[in-house]
């Protein structure tokens, strides 16, 4: 089986800006998705469920595929890793969490 580097993301976004969330997931479609090195992408919208075990305090949720560490390293520092954060993410977010894992 191919070595994999798991980032995955949650974010909590502003409450008091209604369209945090949609700008969230617009902004990481534009600065995050083409940067190089991404296996696989996905970001959506929290998903209610009636399990108890299932965390519903978050709004957005991100995970990305990497090759290996040093992929998921590289992206970081990536510029459109950089102005997202800058431009999309402190403006819309109150909270995150990583999970990093291989």
């Amino acid at each position: 089986m191919p070595r994999m580097f798991s980032h995955v993301v949650i974010f909590w976004t502003d409450p008091a800006q209604p369209n945090a969330t949609e700008e969230l997931l617009a902004g990481a479609n534009k600065y995050l998705k083409p940067i190089p090195g991404v296996l696989q992408f996905h970001v959506g919208k929290m998903v209610g469920s009636h399990r108890p075990v299932v965390d519903q305090s978050y709004q957005v949720a991100l995970n990305l595929i990497f090759s290996d560490k040093k992929s998921q390293d590289d992206y970081q520092m990536h510029p459109m890793h950089l102005e997202f954060v800058e431009k999309v993410f402190k403006r819309v977010c109150k909270k995150v969490v990583v999970y990093d894992f291989e």
